[in-house]
């Protein structure tokens, strides 16, 4: 248990005293920010509350949308926030196609050239890049990275300290080849972030918030958790649920739930 992470995507309308609170009290010691609550909340103000709760930052999301034309001092404000709030990782979500562009190469290589203009202020703050692919429906508007093995290849011409990937098991379940990939992210030294959420049916209206918490749903978790453990990544693991229905409910009784499913399905 002293790996989880409760990512707060999955208490979204949970505010952040009561999160820090409510982790607090039930022995969780490691939470992942996102920074839509953390700017809201004022970001100074969020670092000061977790550090003198206890609290670790494991990751912050996310930075990335390089189809955008604010791109470069967006990602730069996200990896200053990061390093305010002590989270040694931003997640990156690449961003789709450019509007009216179908050239998903040309998309794919400005992902990693992009990245390549942010690593040296990624560095000099002290945060690591970890690339995260999405599921193939998000390919067009969202992000262009699909499979763990495009993030690897994307990931590859960086240094290791600055850009790994994410292994979120919601995005890349499907994939027939993820099980060889993960085992070269290790080898590789790019397993930066490790998300665990379950893939439920029918999806919901939005396919974007039909993730479940663990055990709701057919993603063999723990096979992820043990091929990801396989590698020697020891790092924590962050249930991050994106549900309208699990939004809907008392933070406090999503975190238990949470824990429940985490202890019978992922360890």
């Amino acid at each position: 248990m002293n790996r989880f992470s409760l990512n707060q995507a999955t208490t979204k309308y949970w505010p952040i005293p009561e999160l820090v609170a409510g982790c607090v009290d039930a022995g969780v010691t490691q939470v992942g920010l996102w920074r839509e609550e953390t700017r809201d909340y004022g970001v100074e103000k969020t670092a000061a509350l977790v550090r003198e709760a206890g609290l670790a930052v494991t990751s912050l999301c996310r930075g990335g949308f390089f189809h955008t034309p604010d791109w470069y001092d967006e990602n730069r404000r996200a990896i200053d926030e990061a390093a305010t709030l002590g989270a040694p990782v931003l997640v990156l979500v690449s961003g789709g196609l450019p509007p009216g562009s179908r050239d998903l190469d040309a998309a794919r290589a400005r992902v990693t050239e992009s990245i390549g203009a942010l690593v040296p202020y990624a560095l000099a703050a002290g945060v690591r890049l970890a690339i995260e692919p999405l599921h193939p429906m998000f390919c067009s508007d969202r992000c262009v990275v699909a499979s763990l093995g495009q993030a690897l290849d994307l990931a590859a011409p960086h240094p290791v300290e600055a850009v790994g990937v994410v292994v979120d098991t919601y995005h890349v379940w499907w994939d027939d080849q993820v099980w060889a990939q993960i085992e070269r992210a290790g080898r590789e030294r790019r397993i930066a972030c490790f998300q665990v959420a379950d893939w439920v049916t029918p999806l919901p209206e939005g396919v974007l918030l039909g993730r479940g918490l663990p055990g709701e749903g057919c993603v063999e978790l723990r096979r992820f958790r043990e091929a990801v453990d396989a590698t020697g990544f020891t790092g924590p693991i962050e249930v991050e649920v994106f549900h309208a229905d699990v939004w809907a409910r008392p933070g406090r009784e999503v975190l238990d739930a949470t824990l429940a499913g985490y202890r019978t399905h992922v360890l």
